[in-house]
Parts: C-alpha cells; sequence; structure tokens
C-alpha cells in the first residue's frame, strides 16, 4: 500500500475548491436521511444494482448483496430524497486517459457506448432509447451524439414517478462510470461529469430555448469518453 503524505497546504487548497482530500473521503456517497453516508465503489454498484433489479420490470439480474450497506440509504436510492425524485448518489469521477479512440459501429454507436446500452439493458431491461441510429446521426454543433457516443433513454411524459425512474438509472450510470468509461450523465437539470473530482451533480446550463428535452427533463443522457489524445 502506497504512502500519501499531504501538507496542511495541500489540504486547505483542496478544501477551498471543494475536492477530497487523498485517503480521506469515500468513493462514493448517499445523501442519508441523517447526513451524508460514504460508500466503496463496489457498494455503490451493488447497492444500485440492487435497487434496479427489485424495482425495475425486466431486469435479468439477480439482486446482489447489500447487507453491508445501510437499508437507510437503499430506501433513499429507491425513493429519492425525503422531499422527491432527485440526485442522491454522488461519485468522484476517474475519467481514464489511456483510452484508445473508437469509430461508430454499425449500430450507430462506438463499442464503448454498445457496451453501455448493453449492460444497462441487462439490469433496466428494453428501454425507449434515442440519440443514436444505424449510419449515425447529425446535430446541430458539437454533439457526442454525433460521434455515437451517446445515448437518451427516455422517461415520458414528465411525472414524480418518472422521475425517480430516470434517477434509479442515473445513479447507476454514475456508480458504473469507471468500468464503463462513462463521462457525463444528464437529467432533470442536473450533470456529472466524469472529469470532477469531486463528483458533485451539478445544476445543467440548458441551451435556450429550453424546454422538457433540451433540460433532459424527460430523458437521462449518458455518453463514453472519446479517447485517444486530447
Amino acid at each position: 500500500m502506497a504512502l500519501v503524505v499531504v501538507g496542511p497546504r495541500v489540504v486547505e487548497l483542496v478544501r477551498e475548491e471543494g475536492l477530497p482530500v487523498p485517503g480521506s473521503e469515500p468513493e462514493c456517497e448517499v445523501a442519508g436521511p441523517d447526513g451524508p453516508v460514504g460508500l466503496t465503489r463496489d457498494q455503490a454498484r451493488r447497492a444500485t444494482t440492487a435497487v434496479a433489479a427489485d424495482t425495475r420490470d425486466g431486469s435479468a439480474v439477480t439482486a446482489p448483496d447489500t447487507s453491508d450497506v445501510d437499508d437507510a440509504v437503499l430506501r433513499v436510492l429507491a425513493d429519492g430524497p425525503p422531499e422527491g425524485a432527485g440526485p442522491s448518489l454522488s461519485c468522484r469521477g476517474s475519467a481514464a486517459d489511456d483510452l484508445a479512440e473508437e469509430q461508430i459501429t454499425g449500430s450507430g454507436l462506438t463499442p464503448r457506448a454498445q457496451a453501455v446500452l448493453e449492460q444497462m439493458t441487462v439490469v433496466f431491461g428494453d428501454q425507449v432509447l434515442g440519440g443514436f441510429a444505424p449510419g449515425g446521426v447529425q446535430r446541430a454543433g458539437e454533439s457526442t451524439h454525433n460521434d455515437g457516443r451517446a445515448i437518451d433513454i427516455f422517461y415520458q411524459p414528465v411525472t414524480e414517478e418518472n422521475r425517480r425512474r430516470g434517477w434509479l438509472l442515473a445513479h447507476w450510470l454514475v456508480a458504473h462510470e469507471d468500468t464503463l468509461d462513462i463521462q457525463y450523465v444528464i437529467f432533470d437539470d442536473r450533470i456529472w461529469s466524469a472529469h470532477s473530482r469531486s463528483g458533485r451533480w451539478q445544476p445543467y446550463d440548458a441551451p435556450e430555448p429550453g424546454g422538457e428535452i433540451l433540460r433532459h427533463l424527460d430523458h437521462v443522457h449518458v455518453d463514453v469518453l472519446r479517447g485517444g489524445s486530447p
């Protein structure tokens, strides 16, 4: 095990920036009813998968063992924070910088994005999807959809129940970002980035004219890392 020595000024700086002090904070955190609850990445993966398996039709997985996760944490992940559906799980970003760049395949997705789709389908069953098509799609401006690196998963109409369902998926994606090379997850006026060392959900600044689609109120957007040279 490597010993990391952190000077007091470094600790002060990372705290000022809202970053984790090395060795001092868990990889993931759930906003529990009595305050934040730290989880290892493995616990976060198992917890989000268990909640999905227990609450979603069409899951092809058996709920993993979560005996080491507080029941209150599982309830928050299943139902949302006390004030209603919303972001409750955050995980520190770990964007890999040694990935090869990939090209669109016949499905309209890169292999990395295809892997996200396949794993997501195993856990959550068939979904209403968009944002990609065989041969690719072309959206105005720069878009990870144009590169075959993004998938939209729709939860329509916009209701409290569909918000809850969307957050189940969004949290699962964040918990698995390191194994699936996920870059961004956007949903419900919030964005999570693998490039963020703090791992906190941030307000999403939707382009004009806004609305349900541009604000990602009716769908979860997930995209994967490009790879190649920065």
